[in-house]
């Protein structure tokens, strides 16, 4: 299923990921997962895409343009908040470090300036209610980070038993409503008692004029891609919480997450109302969880 990339088929030497926008099939949205040994360093040049250096497990040191950022990082994605550091087009990055760096691109026209985030400082906000229930952890978005050219990106963490990108939505027209954004979608999944492995499910469809019809099992590592269409729900099986990392890149001079929902399940929202929050939100927070 040329949308549903299972964990290690697109690894390319220290990548265990590798998504560009030649392989999608569309033009901006980009991402990589680095995994580095005890000790390891990758360097590359950033060509014509922005980057946002985030630790999925482990820590690093970003040097860029002069400017070094010691990235404390996590343990793994259910256990903090992050920090990162954004990297601008036509530059020469080196990580060093070890564990797992996402690194999330736009291809973009503006050549912006290195910065650092601290966790503390990453916006993070708990959405839906009951079954319905999410953090999202707004590092990359416009308005937690408003300084990049095109990519916007966030953190979804979803309790086991709930779904997310719910109701569906999408993004794929320019209209006062929409913003026309391609969409990464990359999972982990939280195991189960004694490592077991646990799964997820995400399901993408379209239109009779733009049809597309995913419904995917996911497990760690799992990639997702969304060219155009309605997406979700993302479904977290009980018994395992689920992480998400969304990646969002599109042709409008307008940095903007606009999004329409499938008109047969907005209704849903106003549900939310008589519903309180999943406690047992929000899942990670600056402050490390053991």
């Amino acid at each position: 299923m040329k949308h549903h990339l299972p964990a290690g088929s697109t690894a390319d030497g220290p990548y265990g990921l590798v998504v560009t926008p030649e392989s999608a099939g569309w033009s901006y949205a980009a991402l990589r997962v680095l995994e580095l040994p005890d000790g390891g360093e990758a360097a590359f040049g950033t060509g014509e895409f922005e980057t946002i250096v985030l630790p999925l497990a482990g820590s690093c040191t970003v040097t860029c343009d002069g400017e070094r950022f010691e990235l404390r990082g996590r343990r793994d994605v259910f256990s903090r908040v992050t920090d990162f550091a954004y990297v601008p087009r036509d530059a020469h990055v080196t990580v060093s470090g070890q564990g797992r760096f996402a690194l999330a691109g736009a291809r973009c026209t503006r050549r912006l300036v290195p910065r650092y985030v601290p966790a503390e400082d990453v916006p993070v906000e708990l959405r839906g209610a009951g079954p319905a229930s999410r953090q999202v952890n707004n590092f990359g978005t416009p308005e937690g980070f408003p300084y990049a050219d095109r990519l916007i990106a966030c953190e979804v963490l979803t309790p086991g038993g709930c779904w997310s990108s719910y109701p569906p939505h999408k993004h794929d027209e320019e209209t006062p409503s929409e913003a026309v954004l391609e969409e990464i979608y990359y999972f982990e999944v939280a195991p189960g008692p004694g490592g077991r492995p646990g799964m997820a499910y995400q399901q993408v469809y379209g239109t009779a004029e733009r049809p597309i019809d995913v419904l995917a099992e996911v497990r760690d590592g799992d990639v997702v891609l969304v060219p155009h269409g309605w997406h979700g729900p993302s479904m977290a099986v009980p018994g395992h919480h689920l992480y998400y990392l969304n990646v969002m890149a599109g042709p409008s001079p307008e940095r903007a997450w606009r999004i329409c929902d499938d008109p047969a399940h907005t209704w849903v929202r106003d549900t939310w109302l008589e519903q309180p929050l999943d406690g047992r939100l929000p899942l990670t927070s600056p402050e490390e969880r053991r």
